[in-house]
């Protein structure tokens, strides 16, 4: 289902916030555009030639404009302080704990994403620039113990239902943006730069993961696949990635 200004379903746990902030500041430059734009024809009638033949260097007199300009400056704060900063702290400061968290690595590359599970033991891999190629563009070194059972794909992501999701993005070349617009997430990938985000999928189905900075020639091209199900098949999934290790 469409949502309001064309938005992209709400398929995460705090999309819903995110709309009502874009929401409310459309309704804001809405007003102000409507303000503006009749203030401006009450202008050209009010001030008309034919109505004031000779300049007036006396100007305006009244304060309205001054009022109303505290009011729109006031709004804005409350926009702020009320809605975006509060927000903005619980997406950057109140991660969820990693064990009751679904925990994933996406690296970018041009142009490609790549995904990397840690497997049943819960642990992650280690990689190894040495060991980039185009069979295994993550450097994995199997010979870890802890990267026995791990799961990269490339440009599809499995995530299960109603459960935290955090992921830390990087990128092995150039800066790319990861955006995933169902779930109002958006957060560049920085070569040499581990950031993690975090949000809970809550609507089923395949959707897009696309990038939203201009990282080369192949831009255009650079897009993956999500999809949300149920935690019974985000498990088989599993399984079945498992099995052709």
């Amino acid at each position: 289902m469409e949502q309001f200004l064309g938005l992209p379903p709400e398929a995460s746990a705090h999309a819903h916030d995110i709309d009502q902030l874009i929401s409310l500041l459309h309704w804001l430059m809405f007003i102000l555009f409507a303000g503006w734009g009749i203030f401006y024809v009450y202008t050209l009638m009010r001030f008309r030639k034919s109505k004031n033949p000779t300049a007036d260097y006396i100007g305006v007199k009244s304060h309205t404009s001054s009022y109303l300009e505290i009011i729109v400056a006031v709004i804005e704060v409350v926009l702020l302080i009320g809605f975006s900063i509060p927000l903005w702290a619980t997406r950057v400061n109140q991660f969820p704990k990693e064990k009751d968290a679904v925990v994933i690595h996406v690296v970018a590359e041009q142009f490609a994403w790549n995904v990397h599970y840690p497997g049943k033991d819960g642990k992650f891999g280690k990689r190894d620039i040495h060991l980039v190629d185009a069979d295994n563009p993550l450097g994995l070194d199997r010979t870890d113990p802890d990267a026995k059972d791990d799961i990269t794909t490339i440009n599809q992501l499995n995530l299960p239902l109603n459960k935290p999701v955090i992921i830390y993005i990087t990128s092995k070349d150039v800066i790319h943006s990861f955006k995933l617009p169902v779930m109002r997430i958006n957060q560049d990938a920085i070569p040499g730069q581990i950031t993690p985000v975090w949000f809970t999928p809550i609507l089923a189905g395949d959707y897009e993961i696309a990038c939203a900075q201009l990282c080369g020639l192949g831009h255009y091209r650079m897009r993956g696949y999500m999809t949300i199900q149920t935690q019974e098949e985000f498990n088989a999934w599993l399984d079945e990635q498992a099995a052709a290790l």
